[in-house]
């Protein structure tokens, strides 16, 4: 395990019920999601491999990347994938204030259209919260983490330890991003053969 753990505990979501941290159990489905792109390559990468196996995902986009890169943005929905907001500048919950913050999810929004959020490190506070759904925002967990981003780890053990957490209704992290793009090729392709392999679908993610 390296930075952050790869699996989030039961207990440890069903303390946080009021955030989306996995779906289903009883459907053989599960629920890619992208990070902190759109990138140059690196997004069009996971677009060229989620077609080969037909599978939907979720790009949490950052603002400031989305102003950059406004053609591969158009992509990922060209492709029928499904966007949430990033904040614009991939802030930090436990350093911004409050008002910071939600300025920047708001500027996020002028660009990214959606009601989904996922705040960057997983880090979120009670009162974001409480702003964040007075907004109409669903946020959006994970509850299993590839550890593409994490340089003190291989590629390997990532592939291992993904295998070993996926289960019915898993919410995957991977980030489509410059800095973790090295691993990132390295373990999606195996990976989404390893789910179509043992009969996994991915869908966007889809809250009421």
């Amino acid at each position: 395990m390296g930075l952050y753990p790869d699996r989030i505990p039961y207990w440890f979501s069903k303390l946080f019920s009021s955030y989306f941290w996995h779906g289903d159990r009883q459907n053989k489905r599960v629920y890619l999601t992208f990070d902190d792109g759109p990138t140059p390559e690196a997004t069009d990468f996971v677009l060229r491999e989620l077609a080969k196996q037909q599978f939907q995902a979720t790009f949490f986009c950052i603002g400031d990347q989305v102003a950059k890169n406004p053609e591969i943005y158009d992509l990922i929905q060209e492709k029928g994938h499904r966007v949430g907001n990033h904040t614009f500048h991939h802030l930090n919950a436990w350093t911004a204030s409050t008002d910071e913050y939600l300025n920047n999810v708001d500027q996020c929004a002028e660009l990214v259209s959606s009601n989904l959020f996922r705040p960057p490190y997983g880090r979120i506070t009670g009162k974001l919260t409480k702003g964040l759904k007075e907004k109409g925002y669903k946020i959006i967990l994970w509850d299993v983490l590839s550890g593409d981003f994490d340089p003190s780890r291989t590629s390997g053990s990532c592939l291992t330890a993904l295998k070993k957490n996926t289960r019915n209704g898993s919410v995957i992290v991977f980030h489509d991003s410059e800095k973790s793009f090295q691993q990132l090729q390295k373990i999606l392709p195996p990976y989404l053969e390893f789910l179509r392999e043992n009969g996994w679908a991915s869908k966007a993610i889809s809250v009421s």
